[in-house]
């Protein structure tokens, strides 16, 4: 998200604890990089994830009708969904739950 072009020219502060800076800075130290990489690295990641769900997409009377019909439709029935989510998971196999 970030572009490598761009100066770093812009600041952020922020306040937080002392445990919580001691985390940051382990996995920072763990990452190979420095707080300010950590954070920023870690905040990009989220904001993409945020708004990833936020499309702005631009429809017509008819198409705006089509798309709340398909929202509306009831559902169709998924017989092989239906199978997979009766055997045991991978986890269940192994043991592990």
């Amino acid at each position: 998200m970030q572009l490598e072009a761009e100066s770093r020219s812009e600041r952020i502060d922020i306040r937080t604890t002392p445990s919580a800076k001691r985390a940051l800075q382990d996995a920072a130290a763990v990452s190979s990089k420095t707080v300010s990489e950590f954070l920023l690295d870690s905040a990009l990641t989220k904001a993409a994830e945020v708004l990833a769900d936020r499309r702005l997409f631009v429809l017509n009377d008819d198409e705006w009708a089509a798309f709340m019909e398909a929202l509306d439709a009831p559902t169709q029935p998924m017989p092989r969904l239906e199978r997979l989510f009766q055997e045991p998971s991978v986890l269940e196999k192994a043991g592990n739950l």
